[in-house]
């Protein structure tokens, strides 16, 4: 049975991060900081970064940092899980993207240092890309939250979510698609939420869940029913606190076992006691503030850890 969390992330150090227009027309939590200069945003981005892996690094969690290259622009790249997975079969997944900016962030590279400098074993790609012809999109694990050990996905369908490009997922990967429709409130219209791990998480005993933005009752009652059923406790959030990251979280492991849920500041400081005292049954919990990252980027603690399964080489 696959482990539903790792104890090894990749993290990708940015060198231009701003603001991307190209993902802002459909991101509607990105939102421009007035007053600051570029190279103040690069440095602020960095410090934050800088200071989210030392506090994963201090928990005994394997963090392997990328650094961005100058050779593209790429102002996303600090967001590396919408363009790739990795499985503990060896199996790497490589998605297609909405912003044609973004694509530039795979790097054959970075799969190489992954085996040579770090020891990983990379069995085969399953390389759903060529989806971009057909301007079909499926966004990594920004698009779908995997329950590993249960083999399903569950995938609020939107521009960067297409059903056909999940049906191949499942078919190549031997996953069961949980779809619906998550919605937001923008300027008085209900829009689909651009990913999924915006408005949920699941971890092995527990998830995060906004239910209120699945506005279908069929649609909410069968994706709790199908969390329930797997044995996972619900803990709702609201759609106030979504919008402050509080369902973009990731539950990692130390390399000696210990669960942790890892979130930003803002997720954190969102959330009521009672939500918090429900996770701390499961798992402590690791925040760091990523106020710049979020503003500009419209991603939080999730999108920015890739999460590794890949065995070792022998």
């Amino acid at each position: 049975m696959e482990k539903q969390s790792t104890d090894t992330l990749m993290m990708i150090r940015p060198i231009n991060f701003r603001l991307n227009e190209q993902t802002a027309v459909n991101n509607y939590y990105q939102r421009v900081i007035d007053g600051i200069k570029p190279e103040e945003v690069q440095y602020k981005a960095v410090q934050e970064f800088d200071r989210f892996v030392e506090k994963l690094r201090a928990k005994k969690i394997r963090v392997i940092v990328i650094d961005d290259t100058e050779d593209t622009d790429t102002p996303d790249s600090i967001f590396p899980n919408n363009w790739i997975s990795f499985h503990g079969d060896g199996r790497v997944g490589l998605y297609p993207m909405f912003a044609e900016n973004r694509r530039v962030e795979r790097r054959k590279d970075i799969l190489r240092k992954l085996q040579q400098n770090y020891g990983l074993k990379i069995s085969e790609i399953e390389d759903f890309t060529p989806y971009e012809a057909e301007d079909k999109f499926l966004e990594g694990t920004g698009s779908m939250i995997l329950d590993r050990p249960n083999k399903i996905v569950y995938a609020a369908i939107s521009v960067r979510t297409n059903e056909k490009v999940l049906e191949d997922f499942c078919r190549k990967f031997n996953y069961r698609a949980v779809k619906f429709v998550a919605n937001q409130t923008v300027e008085g219209k209900r829009l689909p939420i651009y990913h999924t791990n915006v408005m949920m998480c699941v971890a092995d005993n527990f998830a995060i869940l906004c239910a209120e933005s699945i506005d279908d009752e069929k649609e909410r009652k069968a994706v709790i029913e199908s969390l329930e059923v797997t044995g996972k406790e619900v803990i709702e959030i609201s759609e106030h606190q979504k919008h402050h990251f509080a369902g973009n979280m990731l539950q990692v492991k130390s390399i000696d076992g210990k669960p942790y849920l890892v979130m930003s500041g803002a997720a954190l400081q969102s959330l009521k006691d009672f939500q918090i005292k429900s996770i701390e049954k499961y798992c402590e919990i690791i925040s760091s503030s990523l106020d710049t990252i979020e503003a500009l980027g419209g991603g939080s603690a999730r999108c920015m850890m890739a999460e590794v399964f890949l065995p070792k080489s022998i």
